[in-house]
């Protein structure tokens, strides 16, 4: 008699699951990146073109910051100039980027910048700054990063844009963005990374770079 009730309890159990309707919605996150380096004032652009997204460990700085933690979020943008090589014929040959480990960084890491503009090291907020822009409706998000290397930085670069040594340390072919991390500057995780043809920042020029990260949400994958 016992047994009989058991059986009967399944049966109307898996009764039930088959008519009831369960949830199945499968969602991804795409991501991209773009970046524009140029003169603020001449308007004249040095580079235009994709980024790489360090999939890893974006995903755990998205994981954190909608938990709430407070760590691994954009907080530094690095320049190198360590990405590329050229010939005595001028001929460029452009390194991967740096996106498959979790301790990945820039190739040659020479300069940073703090673009969060809450982090009260950030000397200069409206100038670098990361702000997110949200269409409604859309189901896509942008953070846009900026940051300005002023006429005056880095300290000890050359006093014209004319050099013909293009491994000097400050002819950048190399960025990356870098979360935040406790243990200090430079040693958060690198989240995204670009190589691009080397441009030289020097006394004579103002450089601005205006880096976006597009998050958008995909549902009903199959």
């Amino acid at each position: 008699m016992v047994n009989n009730e058991i059986n009967k309890s399944m049966d109307n159990k898996m009764l039930e699951n088959q008519t009831q309707k369960v949830p199945n919605e499968v969602g991804g996150v795409h991501l991209q990146g773009h970046i524009k380096i140029f003169d603020p004032e001449t308007k004249e652009i040095f580079v235009d073109k994709r980024n790489a997204i360090h999939y890893e460990n974006m995903s755990e700085a998205l994981a954190l910051s909608v938990a709430n933690k407070s760590t691994n979020f954009i907080t530094e943008m690095h320049f190198g100039n360590g990405g590329t090589t050229v010939d005595p014929t001028g001929v460029i040959t452009y390194l991967p980027t740096n996106t498959n480990v979790q301790n990945a960084d820039l190739y040659s890491p020479q300069y940073y910048k703090i673009v969060d503009n809450t982090n009260t090291a950030n000397t200069d907020s409206t100038r670098n700054k990361i702000v997110v822009t949200h269409t409604p409706g859309q189901i896509y998000t942008d953070i846009v990063v900026s940051c300005l290397l002023d006429y005056g930085e880095p300290s000890g670069q050359a006093v014209f844009d004319n050099s013909q040594n293009l491994n000097g340390n400050f002819v950048f072919d190399e960025l990356g963005l870098k979360g935040y991390s406790s243990s200090g500057v430079g040693t958060g995780k690198l989240l995204t990374h670009v190589i691009f043809s080397p441009v030289q920042k020097s006394l004579n020029r103002l450089i601005q770079i205006d880096y976006t990260v597009r998050i958008q949400t995909l549902t009903n994958l199959t």
